[in-house]
């Protein structure tokens, strides 16, 4: 028998797709917003809020987790690599609108959602995600610093903060659903680097 029959099959080829601060980023940012998404739980749902024995440390934590969510993407800033992929996020080419058209109509194939590194998707949710938490932190601020602002103003904050609160925890339901619903992404995020394979199936558009 030749020693090239006994020989290991190779490893299947990888890319590159996050460096360590794009992932030190992400993870810093969903821990701030878990921690947010959990303690606001417990302030405003009334079965989780007879839970809670020390309300004003609640509010606290909340407060300052909201406050530094901001911090990573800002020092962020400092790495190549996410500048590079934050200018990715924010242009649209003619194949994230024909990504979609493919979405709205429930078009799964392939062929229909063209992708660069980033699909349209994706764009989507990184700006609205953006957005809101701008304005979750303006309005926070508002709430937080009472003796700045007349009523009518917190009183419109406190209404803003609230509603968005819930959307942005939807939101952010359906995209750790969609990440658990693709083990080769989540690995991208872990580790940096993803299947050559699922590189050219989900963004095909990528590296050419």
């Amino acid at each position: 028998m030749s020693l090239r029959a006994d020989a290991p099959p190779a490893a299947p080829a990888r890319v590159h797709r996050f460096s360590r601060a794009e992932r030190w980023i992400h993870r810093t940012t969903a821990v701030l917003m878990g921690v947010c998404v959990v303690t606001a739980s417990f302030l405003y749902v009334p079965e989780l809020a007879r839970l809670v024995g020390r309300r004003e440390l609640v509010v606290r934590v909340h407060e300052w987790a909201g406050l530094a969510l901001p911090a990573p993407v800002l020092a962020g800033l400092a790495s190549r690599a996410f500048r590079a992929d934050l200018g990715r996020l924010n242009r649209f080419g003619p194949h994230d609108r024909r990504w979609l058209r493919a979405a709205l109509r429930r078009d799964r194939r392939r062929a229909s959602r063209p992708a660069g590194k980033f699909n349209a998707g994706q764009k989507v949710y990184a700006s609205w995600i953006a957005g809101a938490t701008l304005v979750m932190l303006g309005t926070g601020l508002l709430m937080w610093f009472t003796h700045l602002t007349p009523l009518v103003w917190r009183t419109s904050a406190t209404f803003v903060h609230d509603w968005l609160a819930l959307t942005v925890g939807i939101v952010l339901a359906g995209h750790v659903g969609m990440a658990l619903a693709d083990p080769e992404a989540r690995r991208g995020m872990r580790t940096g680097s993803v299947s050559e394979e699922w590189a050219e199936r989900e963004h095909p558009l990528w590296r050419r």
